[in-house]
C-alpha cells in the first residue's frame, strides 16, 4: 500500500493520513472532515497489483497518479490538495470488498477509483453504495456493470461488451461469414459479452454454432483449438482477457491459425498485447482510444506520459492508462464544479455531463448516461499495424463509431438505480 501527496517532482512521496475516521456501518449520514478545507482530499486507488490483470492494474493507476498530480500542480481542487492510497485488490471480488471497506473506514478516503475485473468492480461498488462514496470504475467491461450491477454512486468509464460488439460483429459477418464460434473467459465479463454478442449474431442473421468456456488462467489452450479446427467456424469470436489473452494469442499464431478462421476479440487492453509479435496480433478487436490517433492533444499527452514515467517498459500509454486518466480528471473536474465534496452534489455534476470530442482526443463527444452511469463514447476496431512508424505503433485504426451507433440500450432497461435519498449523504 502507498500512501501519497503526488507531484511530478515527488511522485512516491510519503503523506501522513492524520486523523483517521472510523465507521461502525452504513449510517444514513456519514460526515468525514467535511468543514476542514485545508485538509487534503483523499481517493482511494482499487487496482490489481496481482493476479490476471496486474499489468493492466499498474496501467491504470499510472494514469490515475499522472492526473493527480497535475491537479495538485494547479493548485488542487477547491484549494485542497489531492492524496491518494492504493491496495492491491488481487483480481478477486472478495479482496475487492475489504479493500473498499478499509479505504473508506481506516484510510479516510472519500472517494474510490479504479478496475480491471467486473467482478471485482461490482463488489467495491456494493461496499461504496453502503456509504454514499462516490466509486469510479474505470476499466472494467461487462454490460452488468451499467446494467443489472449499476449503482447511483458508480460511473462506468469504459467501452462494455456490448459497445464493443456492435462495432465488430455486423462487419465480421459482413466479411467473414455467418458461422460463429464463441470463446468465453468463464467470469462475468465473459459471460455477459458472450451474451450480446449471441443476441447480435442471432440479430443480424448469423449463428453461433459453439461455445467454449476457458477457465480463468488457462494457460494451455491446445484443446479449445483443437475444437475450434473441428468445427471449423468462419468466426472466432473471443471474450478472454488478462494473462489468458497473451496466452492464446502466441499459441494460436504458433498453429498459423491468426487468418482462418478469421477472429474478433470484443476488447484489446494495450497492456495484454504491448510488446508481442504482430503476429500474434492477429484480427480484429476493439479499443476506445489508441496514442496513435490523428487528433488534438494526443501528441502532448503522449510527451507528458513520457516525461512523468521515463523508466516505464511500457513506452506510450495505451487506453487502459487513458481510462485511468480521464476518469480521475473528471472526477477532480466535478468536484470544482460542485464547489463541494458532499457526494449528492458531485454525483448531480456528474450525470448527463457532456465532454467534447477534443477534450476526450476522441472523434466523438462523449457523455455519461443520467440513467445509467456509464461514458457513451467513441468506440475503435483495429487490427494489427503492418506498417509501424516505430516498434510502439502496434494498431491500425479501421473503424470509428459514434456513441449512439454503439449504445448499449438493454442496460437501461435492467439498470435501477438507487434514488438520492436511498443514498447516504457522504462529505469528504
Amino acid at each position: 500500500m502507498s500512501n501519497s501527496k503526488v507531484s511530478r517532482r515527488a511522485l512516491l512521496g510519503s503523506a501522513a493520513a492524520g486523523g483517521l475516521a472510523a465507521f461502525a456501518g452504513p449510517w444514513t449520514h456519514n460526515r468525514v472532515w467535511a468543514q476542514a478545507t485545508d485538509k487534503p482530499i483523499r481517493i482511494g486507488i482499487t487496482s490489481d497489483a496481482s493476479g490476471q490483470y496486474a499489468n493492466s492494474g499498474a496501467s491504470d493507476r499510472r494514469g490515475m497518479m499522472m492526473a493527480i498530480a497535475e491537479a495538485n500542480e494547479r493548485g488542487g481542487v477547491l484549494g485542497r490538495q489531492i492524496e491518494f492510497v492504493h491496495i492491491d485488490t488481487e483480481t478477486s471480488p472478495a479482496t475487492g470488498s475489504r479493500v473498499a471497506e478499509r479505504l473508506i473506514t481506516r484510510e479516510d478516503c472519500g472517494f474510490l477509483i479504479g478496475a480491471v475485473s467486473s467482478g471485482v468492480a461490482n463488489a467495491i461498488s456494493q461496499v461504496a453504495q453502503r456509504y454514499g462514496v462516490i466509486y469510479f470504475n474505470t476499466n472494467s467491461s461487462s454490460p452488468t456493470e451499467s446494467g443489472k450491477n449499476c449503482h447511483r454512486v458508480k460511473f462506468v468509464w469504459d467501452g462494455n461488451g456490448t459497445n464493443f460488439a456492435k462495432a465488430a460483429v455486423r462487419n465480421s459477418m459482413y466479411s467473414y461469414g455467418e458461422r460463429f464460434l464463441l470463446l468465453t473467459n468463464d467470469y462475468v465479463w465473459g459471460h455477459d459479452t458472450a451474451k450480446s454478442t449471441r443476441g447480435l449474431v442471432d440479430q443480424y442473421g448469423g449463428e453461433v454454432v459453439e461455445e467454449i468456456l476457458i477457465p480463468q488462467g488457462t494457460r494451455d489452450f491446445s484443446a479449445a483449438l483443437l475444437k475450434i479446427q473441428q468445427v471449423n467456424p468462419d468466426v472466432v469470436a473471443a471474450a478472454v482477457g488478462g494473462d489468458d489473452q497473451i496466452a492464446l494469442r502466441q499459441q494460436v499464431a504458433q498453429l498459423g491459425m491468426g487468418s482462418k478462421p478469421a477472429w474478433i476479440n470484443n476488447q484489446q487492453d494495450w497492456p495484454d498485447v504491448y510488446g508481442l509479435p504482430l503476429e500474434n496480433l492477429f484480427g480484429v478487436f476493439g479499443t476506445t482510444w489508441y496514442y496513435g490517433l490523428d487528433l488534438p492533444g494526443v501528441k502532448d499527452f503522449v510527451a507528458r506520459y513520457q516525461a512523468m514515467y521515463p523508466d516505464t517498459s511500457m513506452r506510450v500509454p495505451g487506453n487502459v492508462f487513458y481510462n485511468g486518466y480521464m476518469a480521475t480528471r473528471e472526477l477532480l473536474n466535478a468536484i470544482e464544479r460542485a464547489g463541494t465534496t458532499n457526494n449528492i452534489a458531485v454525483i448531480k455534476q456528474l450525470e448527463g455531463h457532456v465532454m467534447s470530442a477534443e477534450e476526450r482526443m476522441q472523434h466523438h463527444f462523449a457523455v455519461i448516461d443520467p440513467n445509467t452511469h456509464q461514458v457513451q463514447q467513441t468506440i475503435y476496431l483495429a487490427t494489427a499495424n503492418d506498417e509501424p512508424r516505430d516498434e510502439n505503433d502496434m494498431f491500425k485504426i479501421l473503424t470509428q463509431s459514434d456513441p449512439n451507433e454503439v449504445r448499449d440500450e438493454a442496460s437501461q432497461g435492467s439498470c435501477k438505480l438507487e434514488s438520492y435519498d436511498e443514498t447516504p449523504t457522504f462529505d469528504a
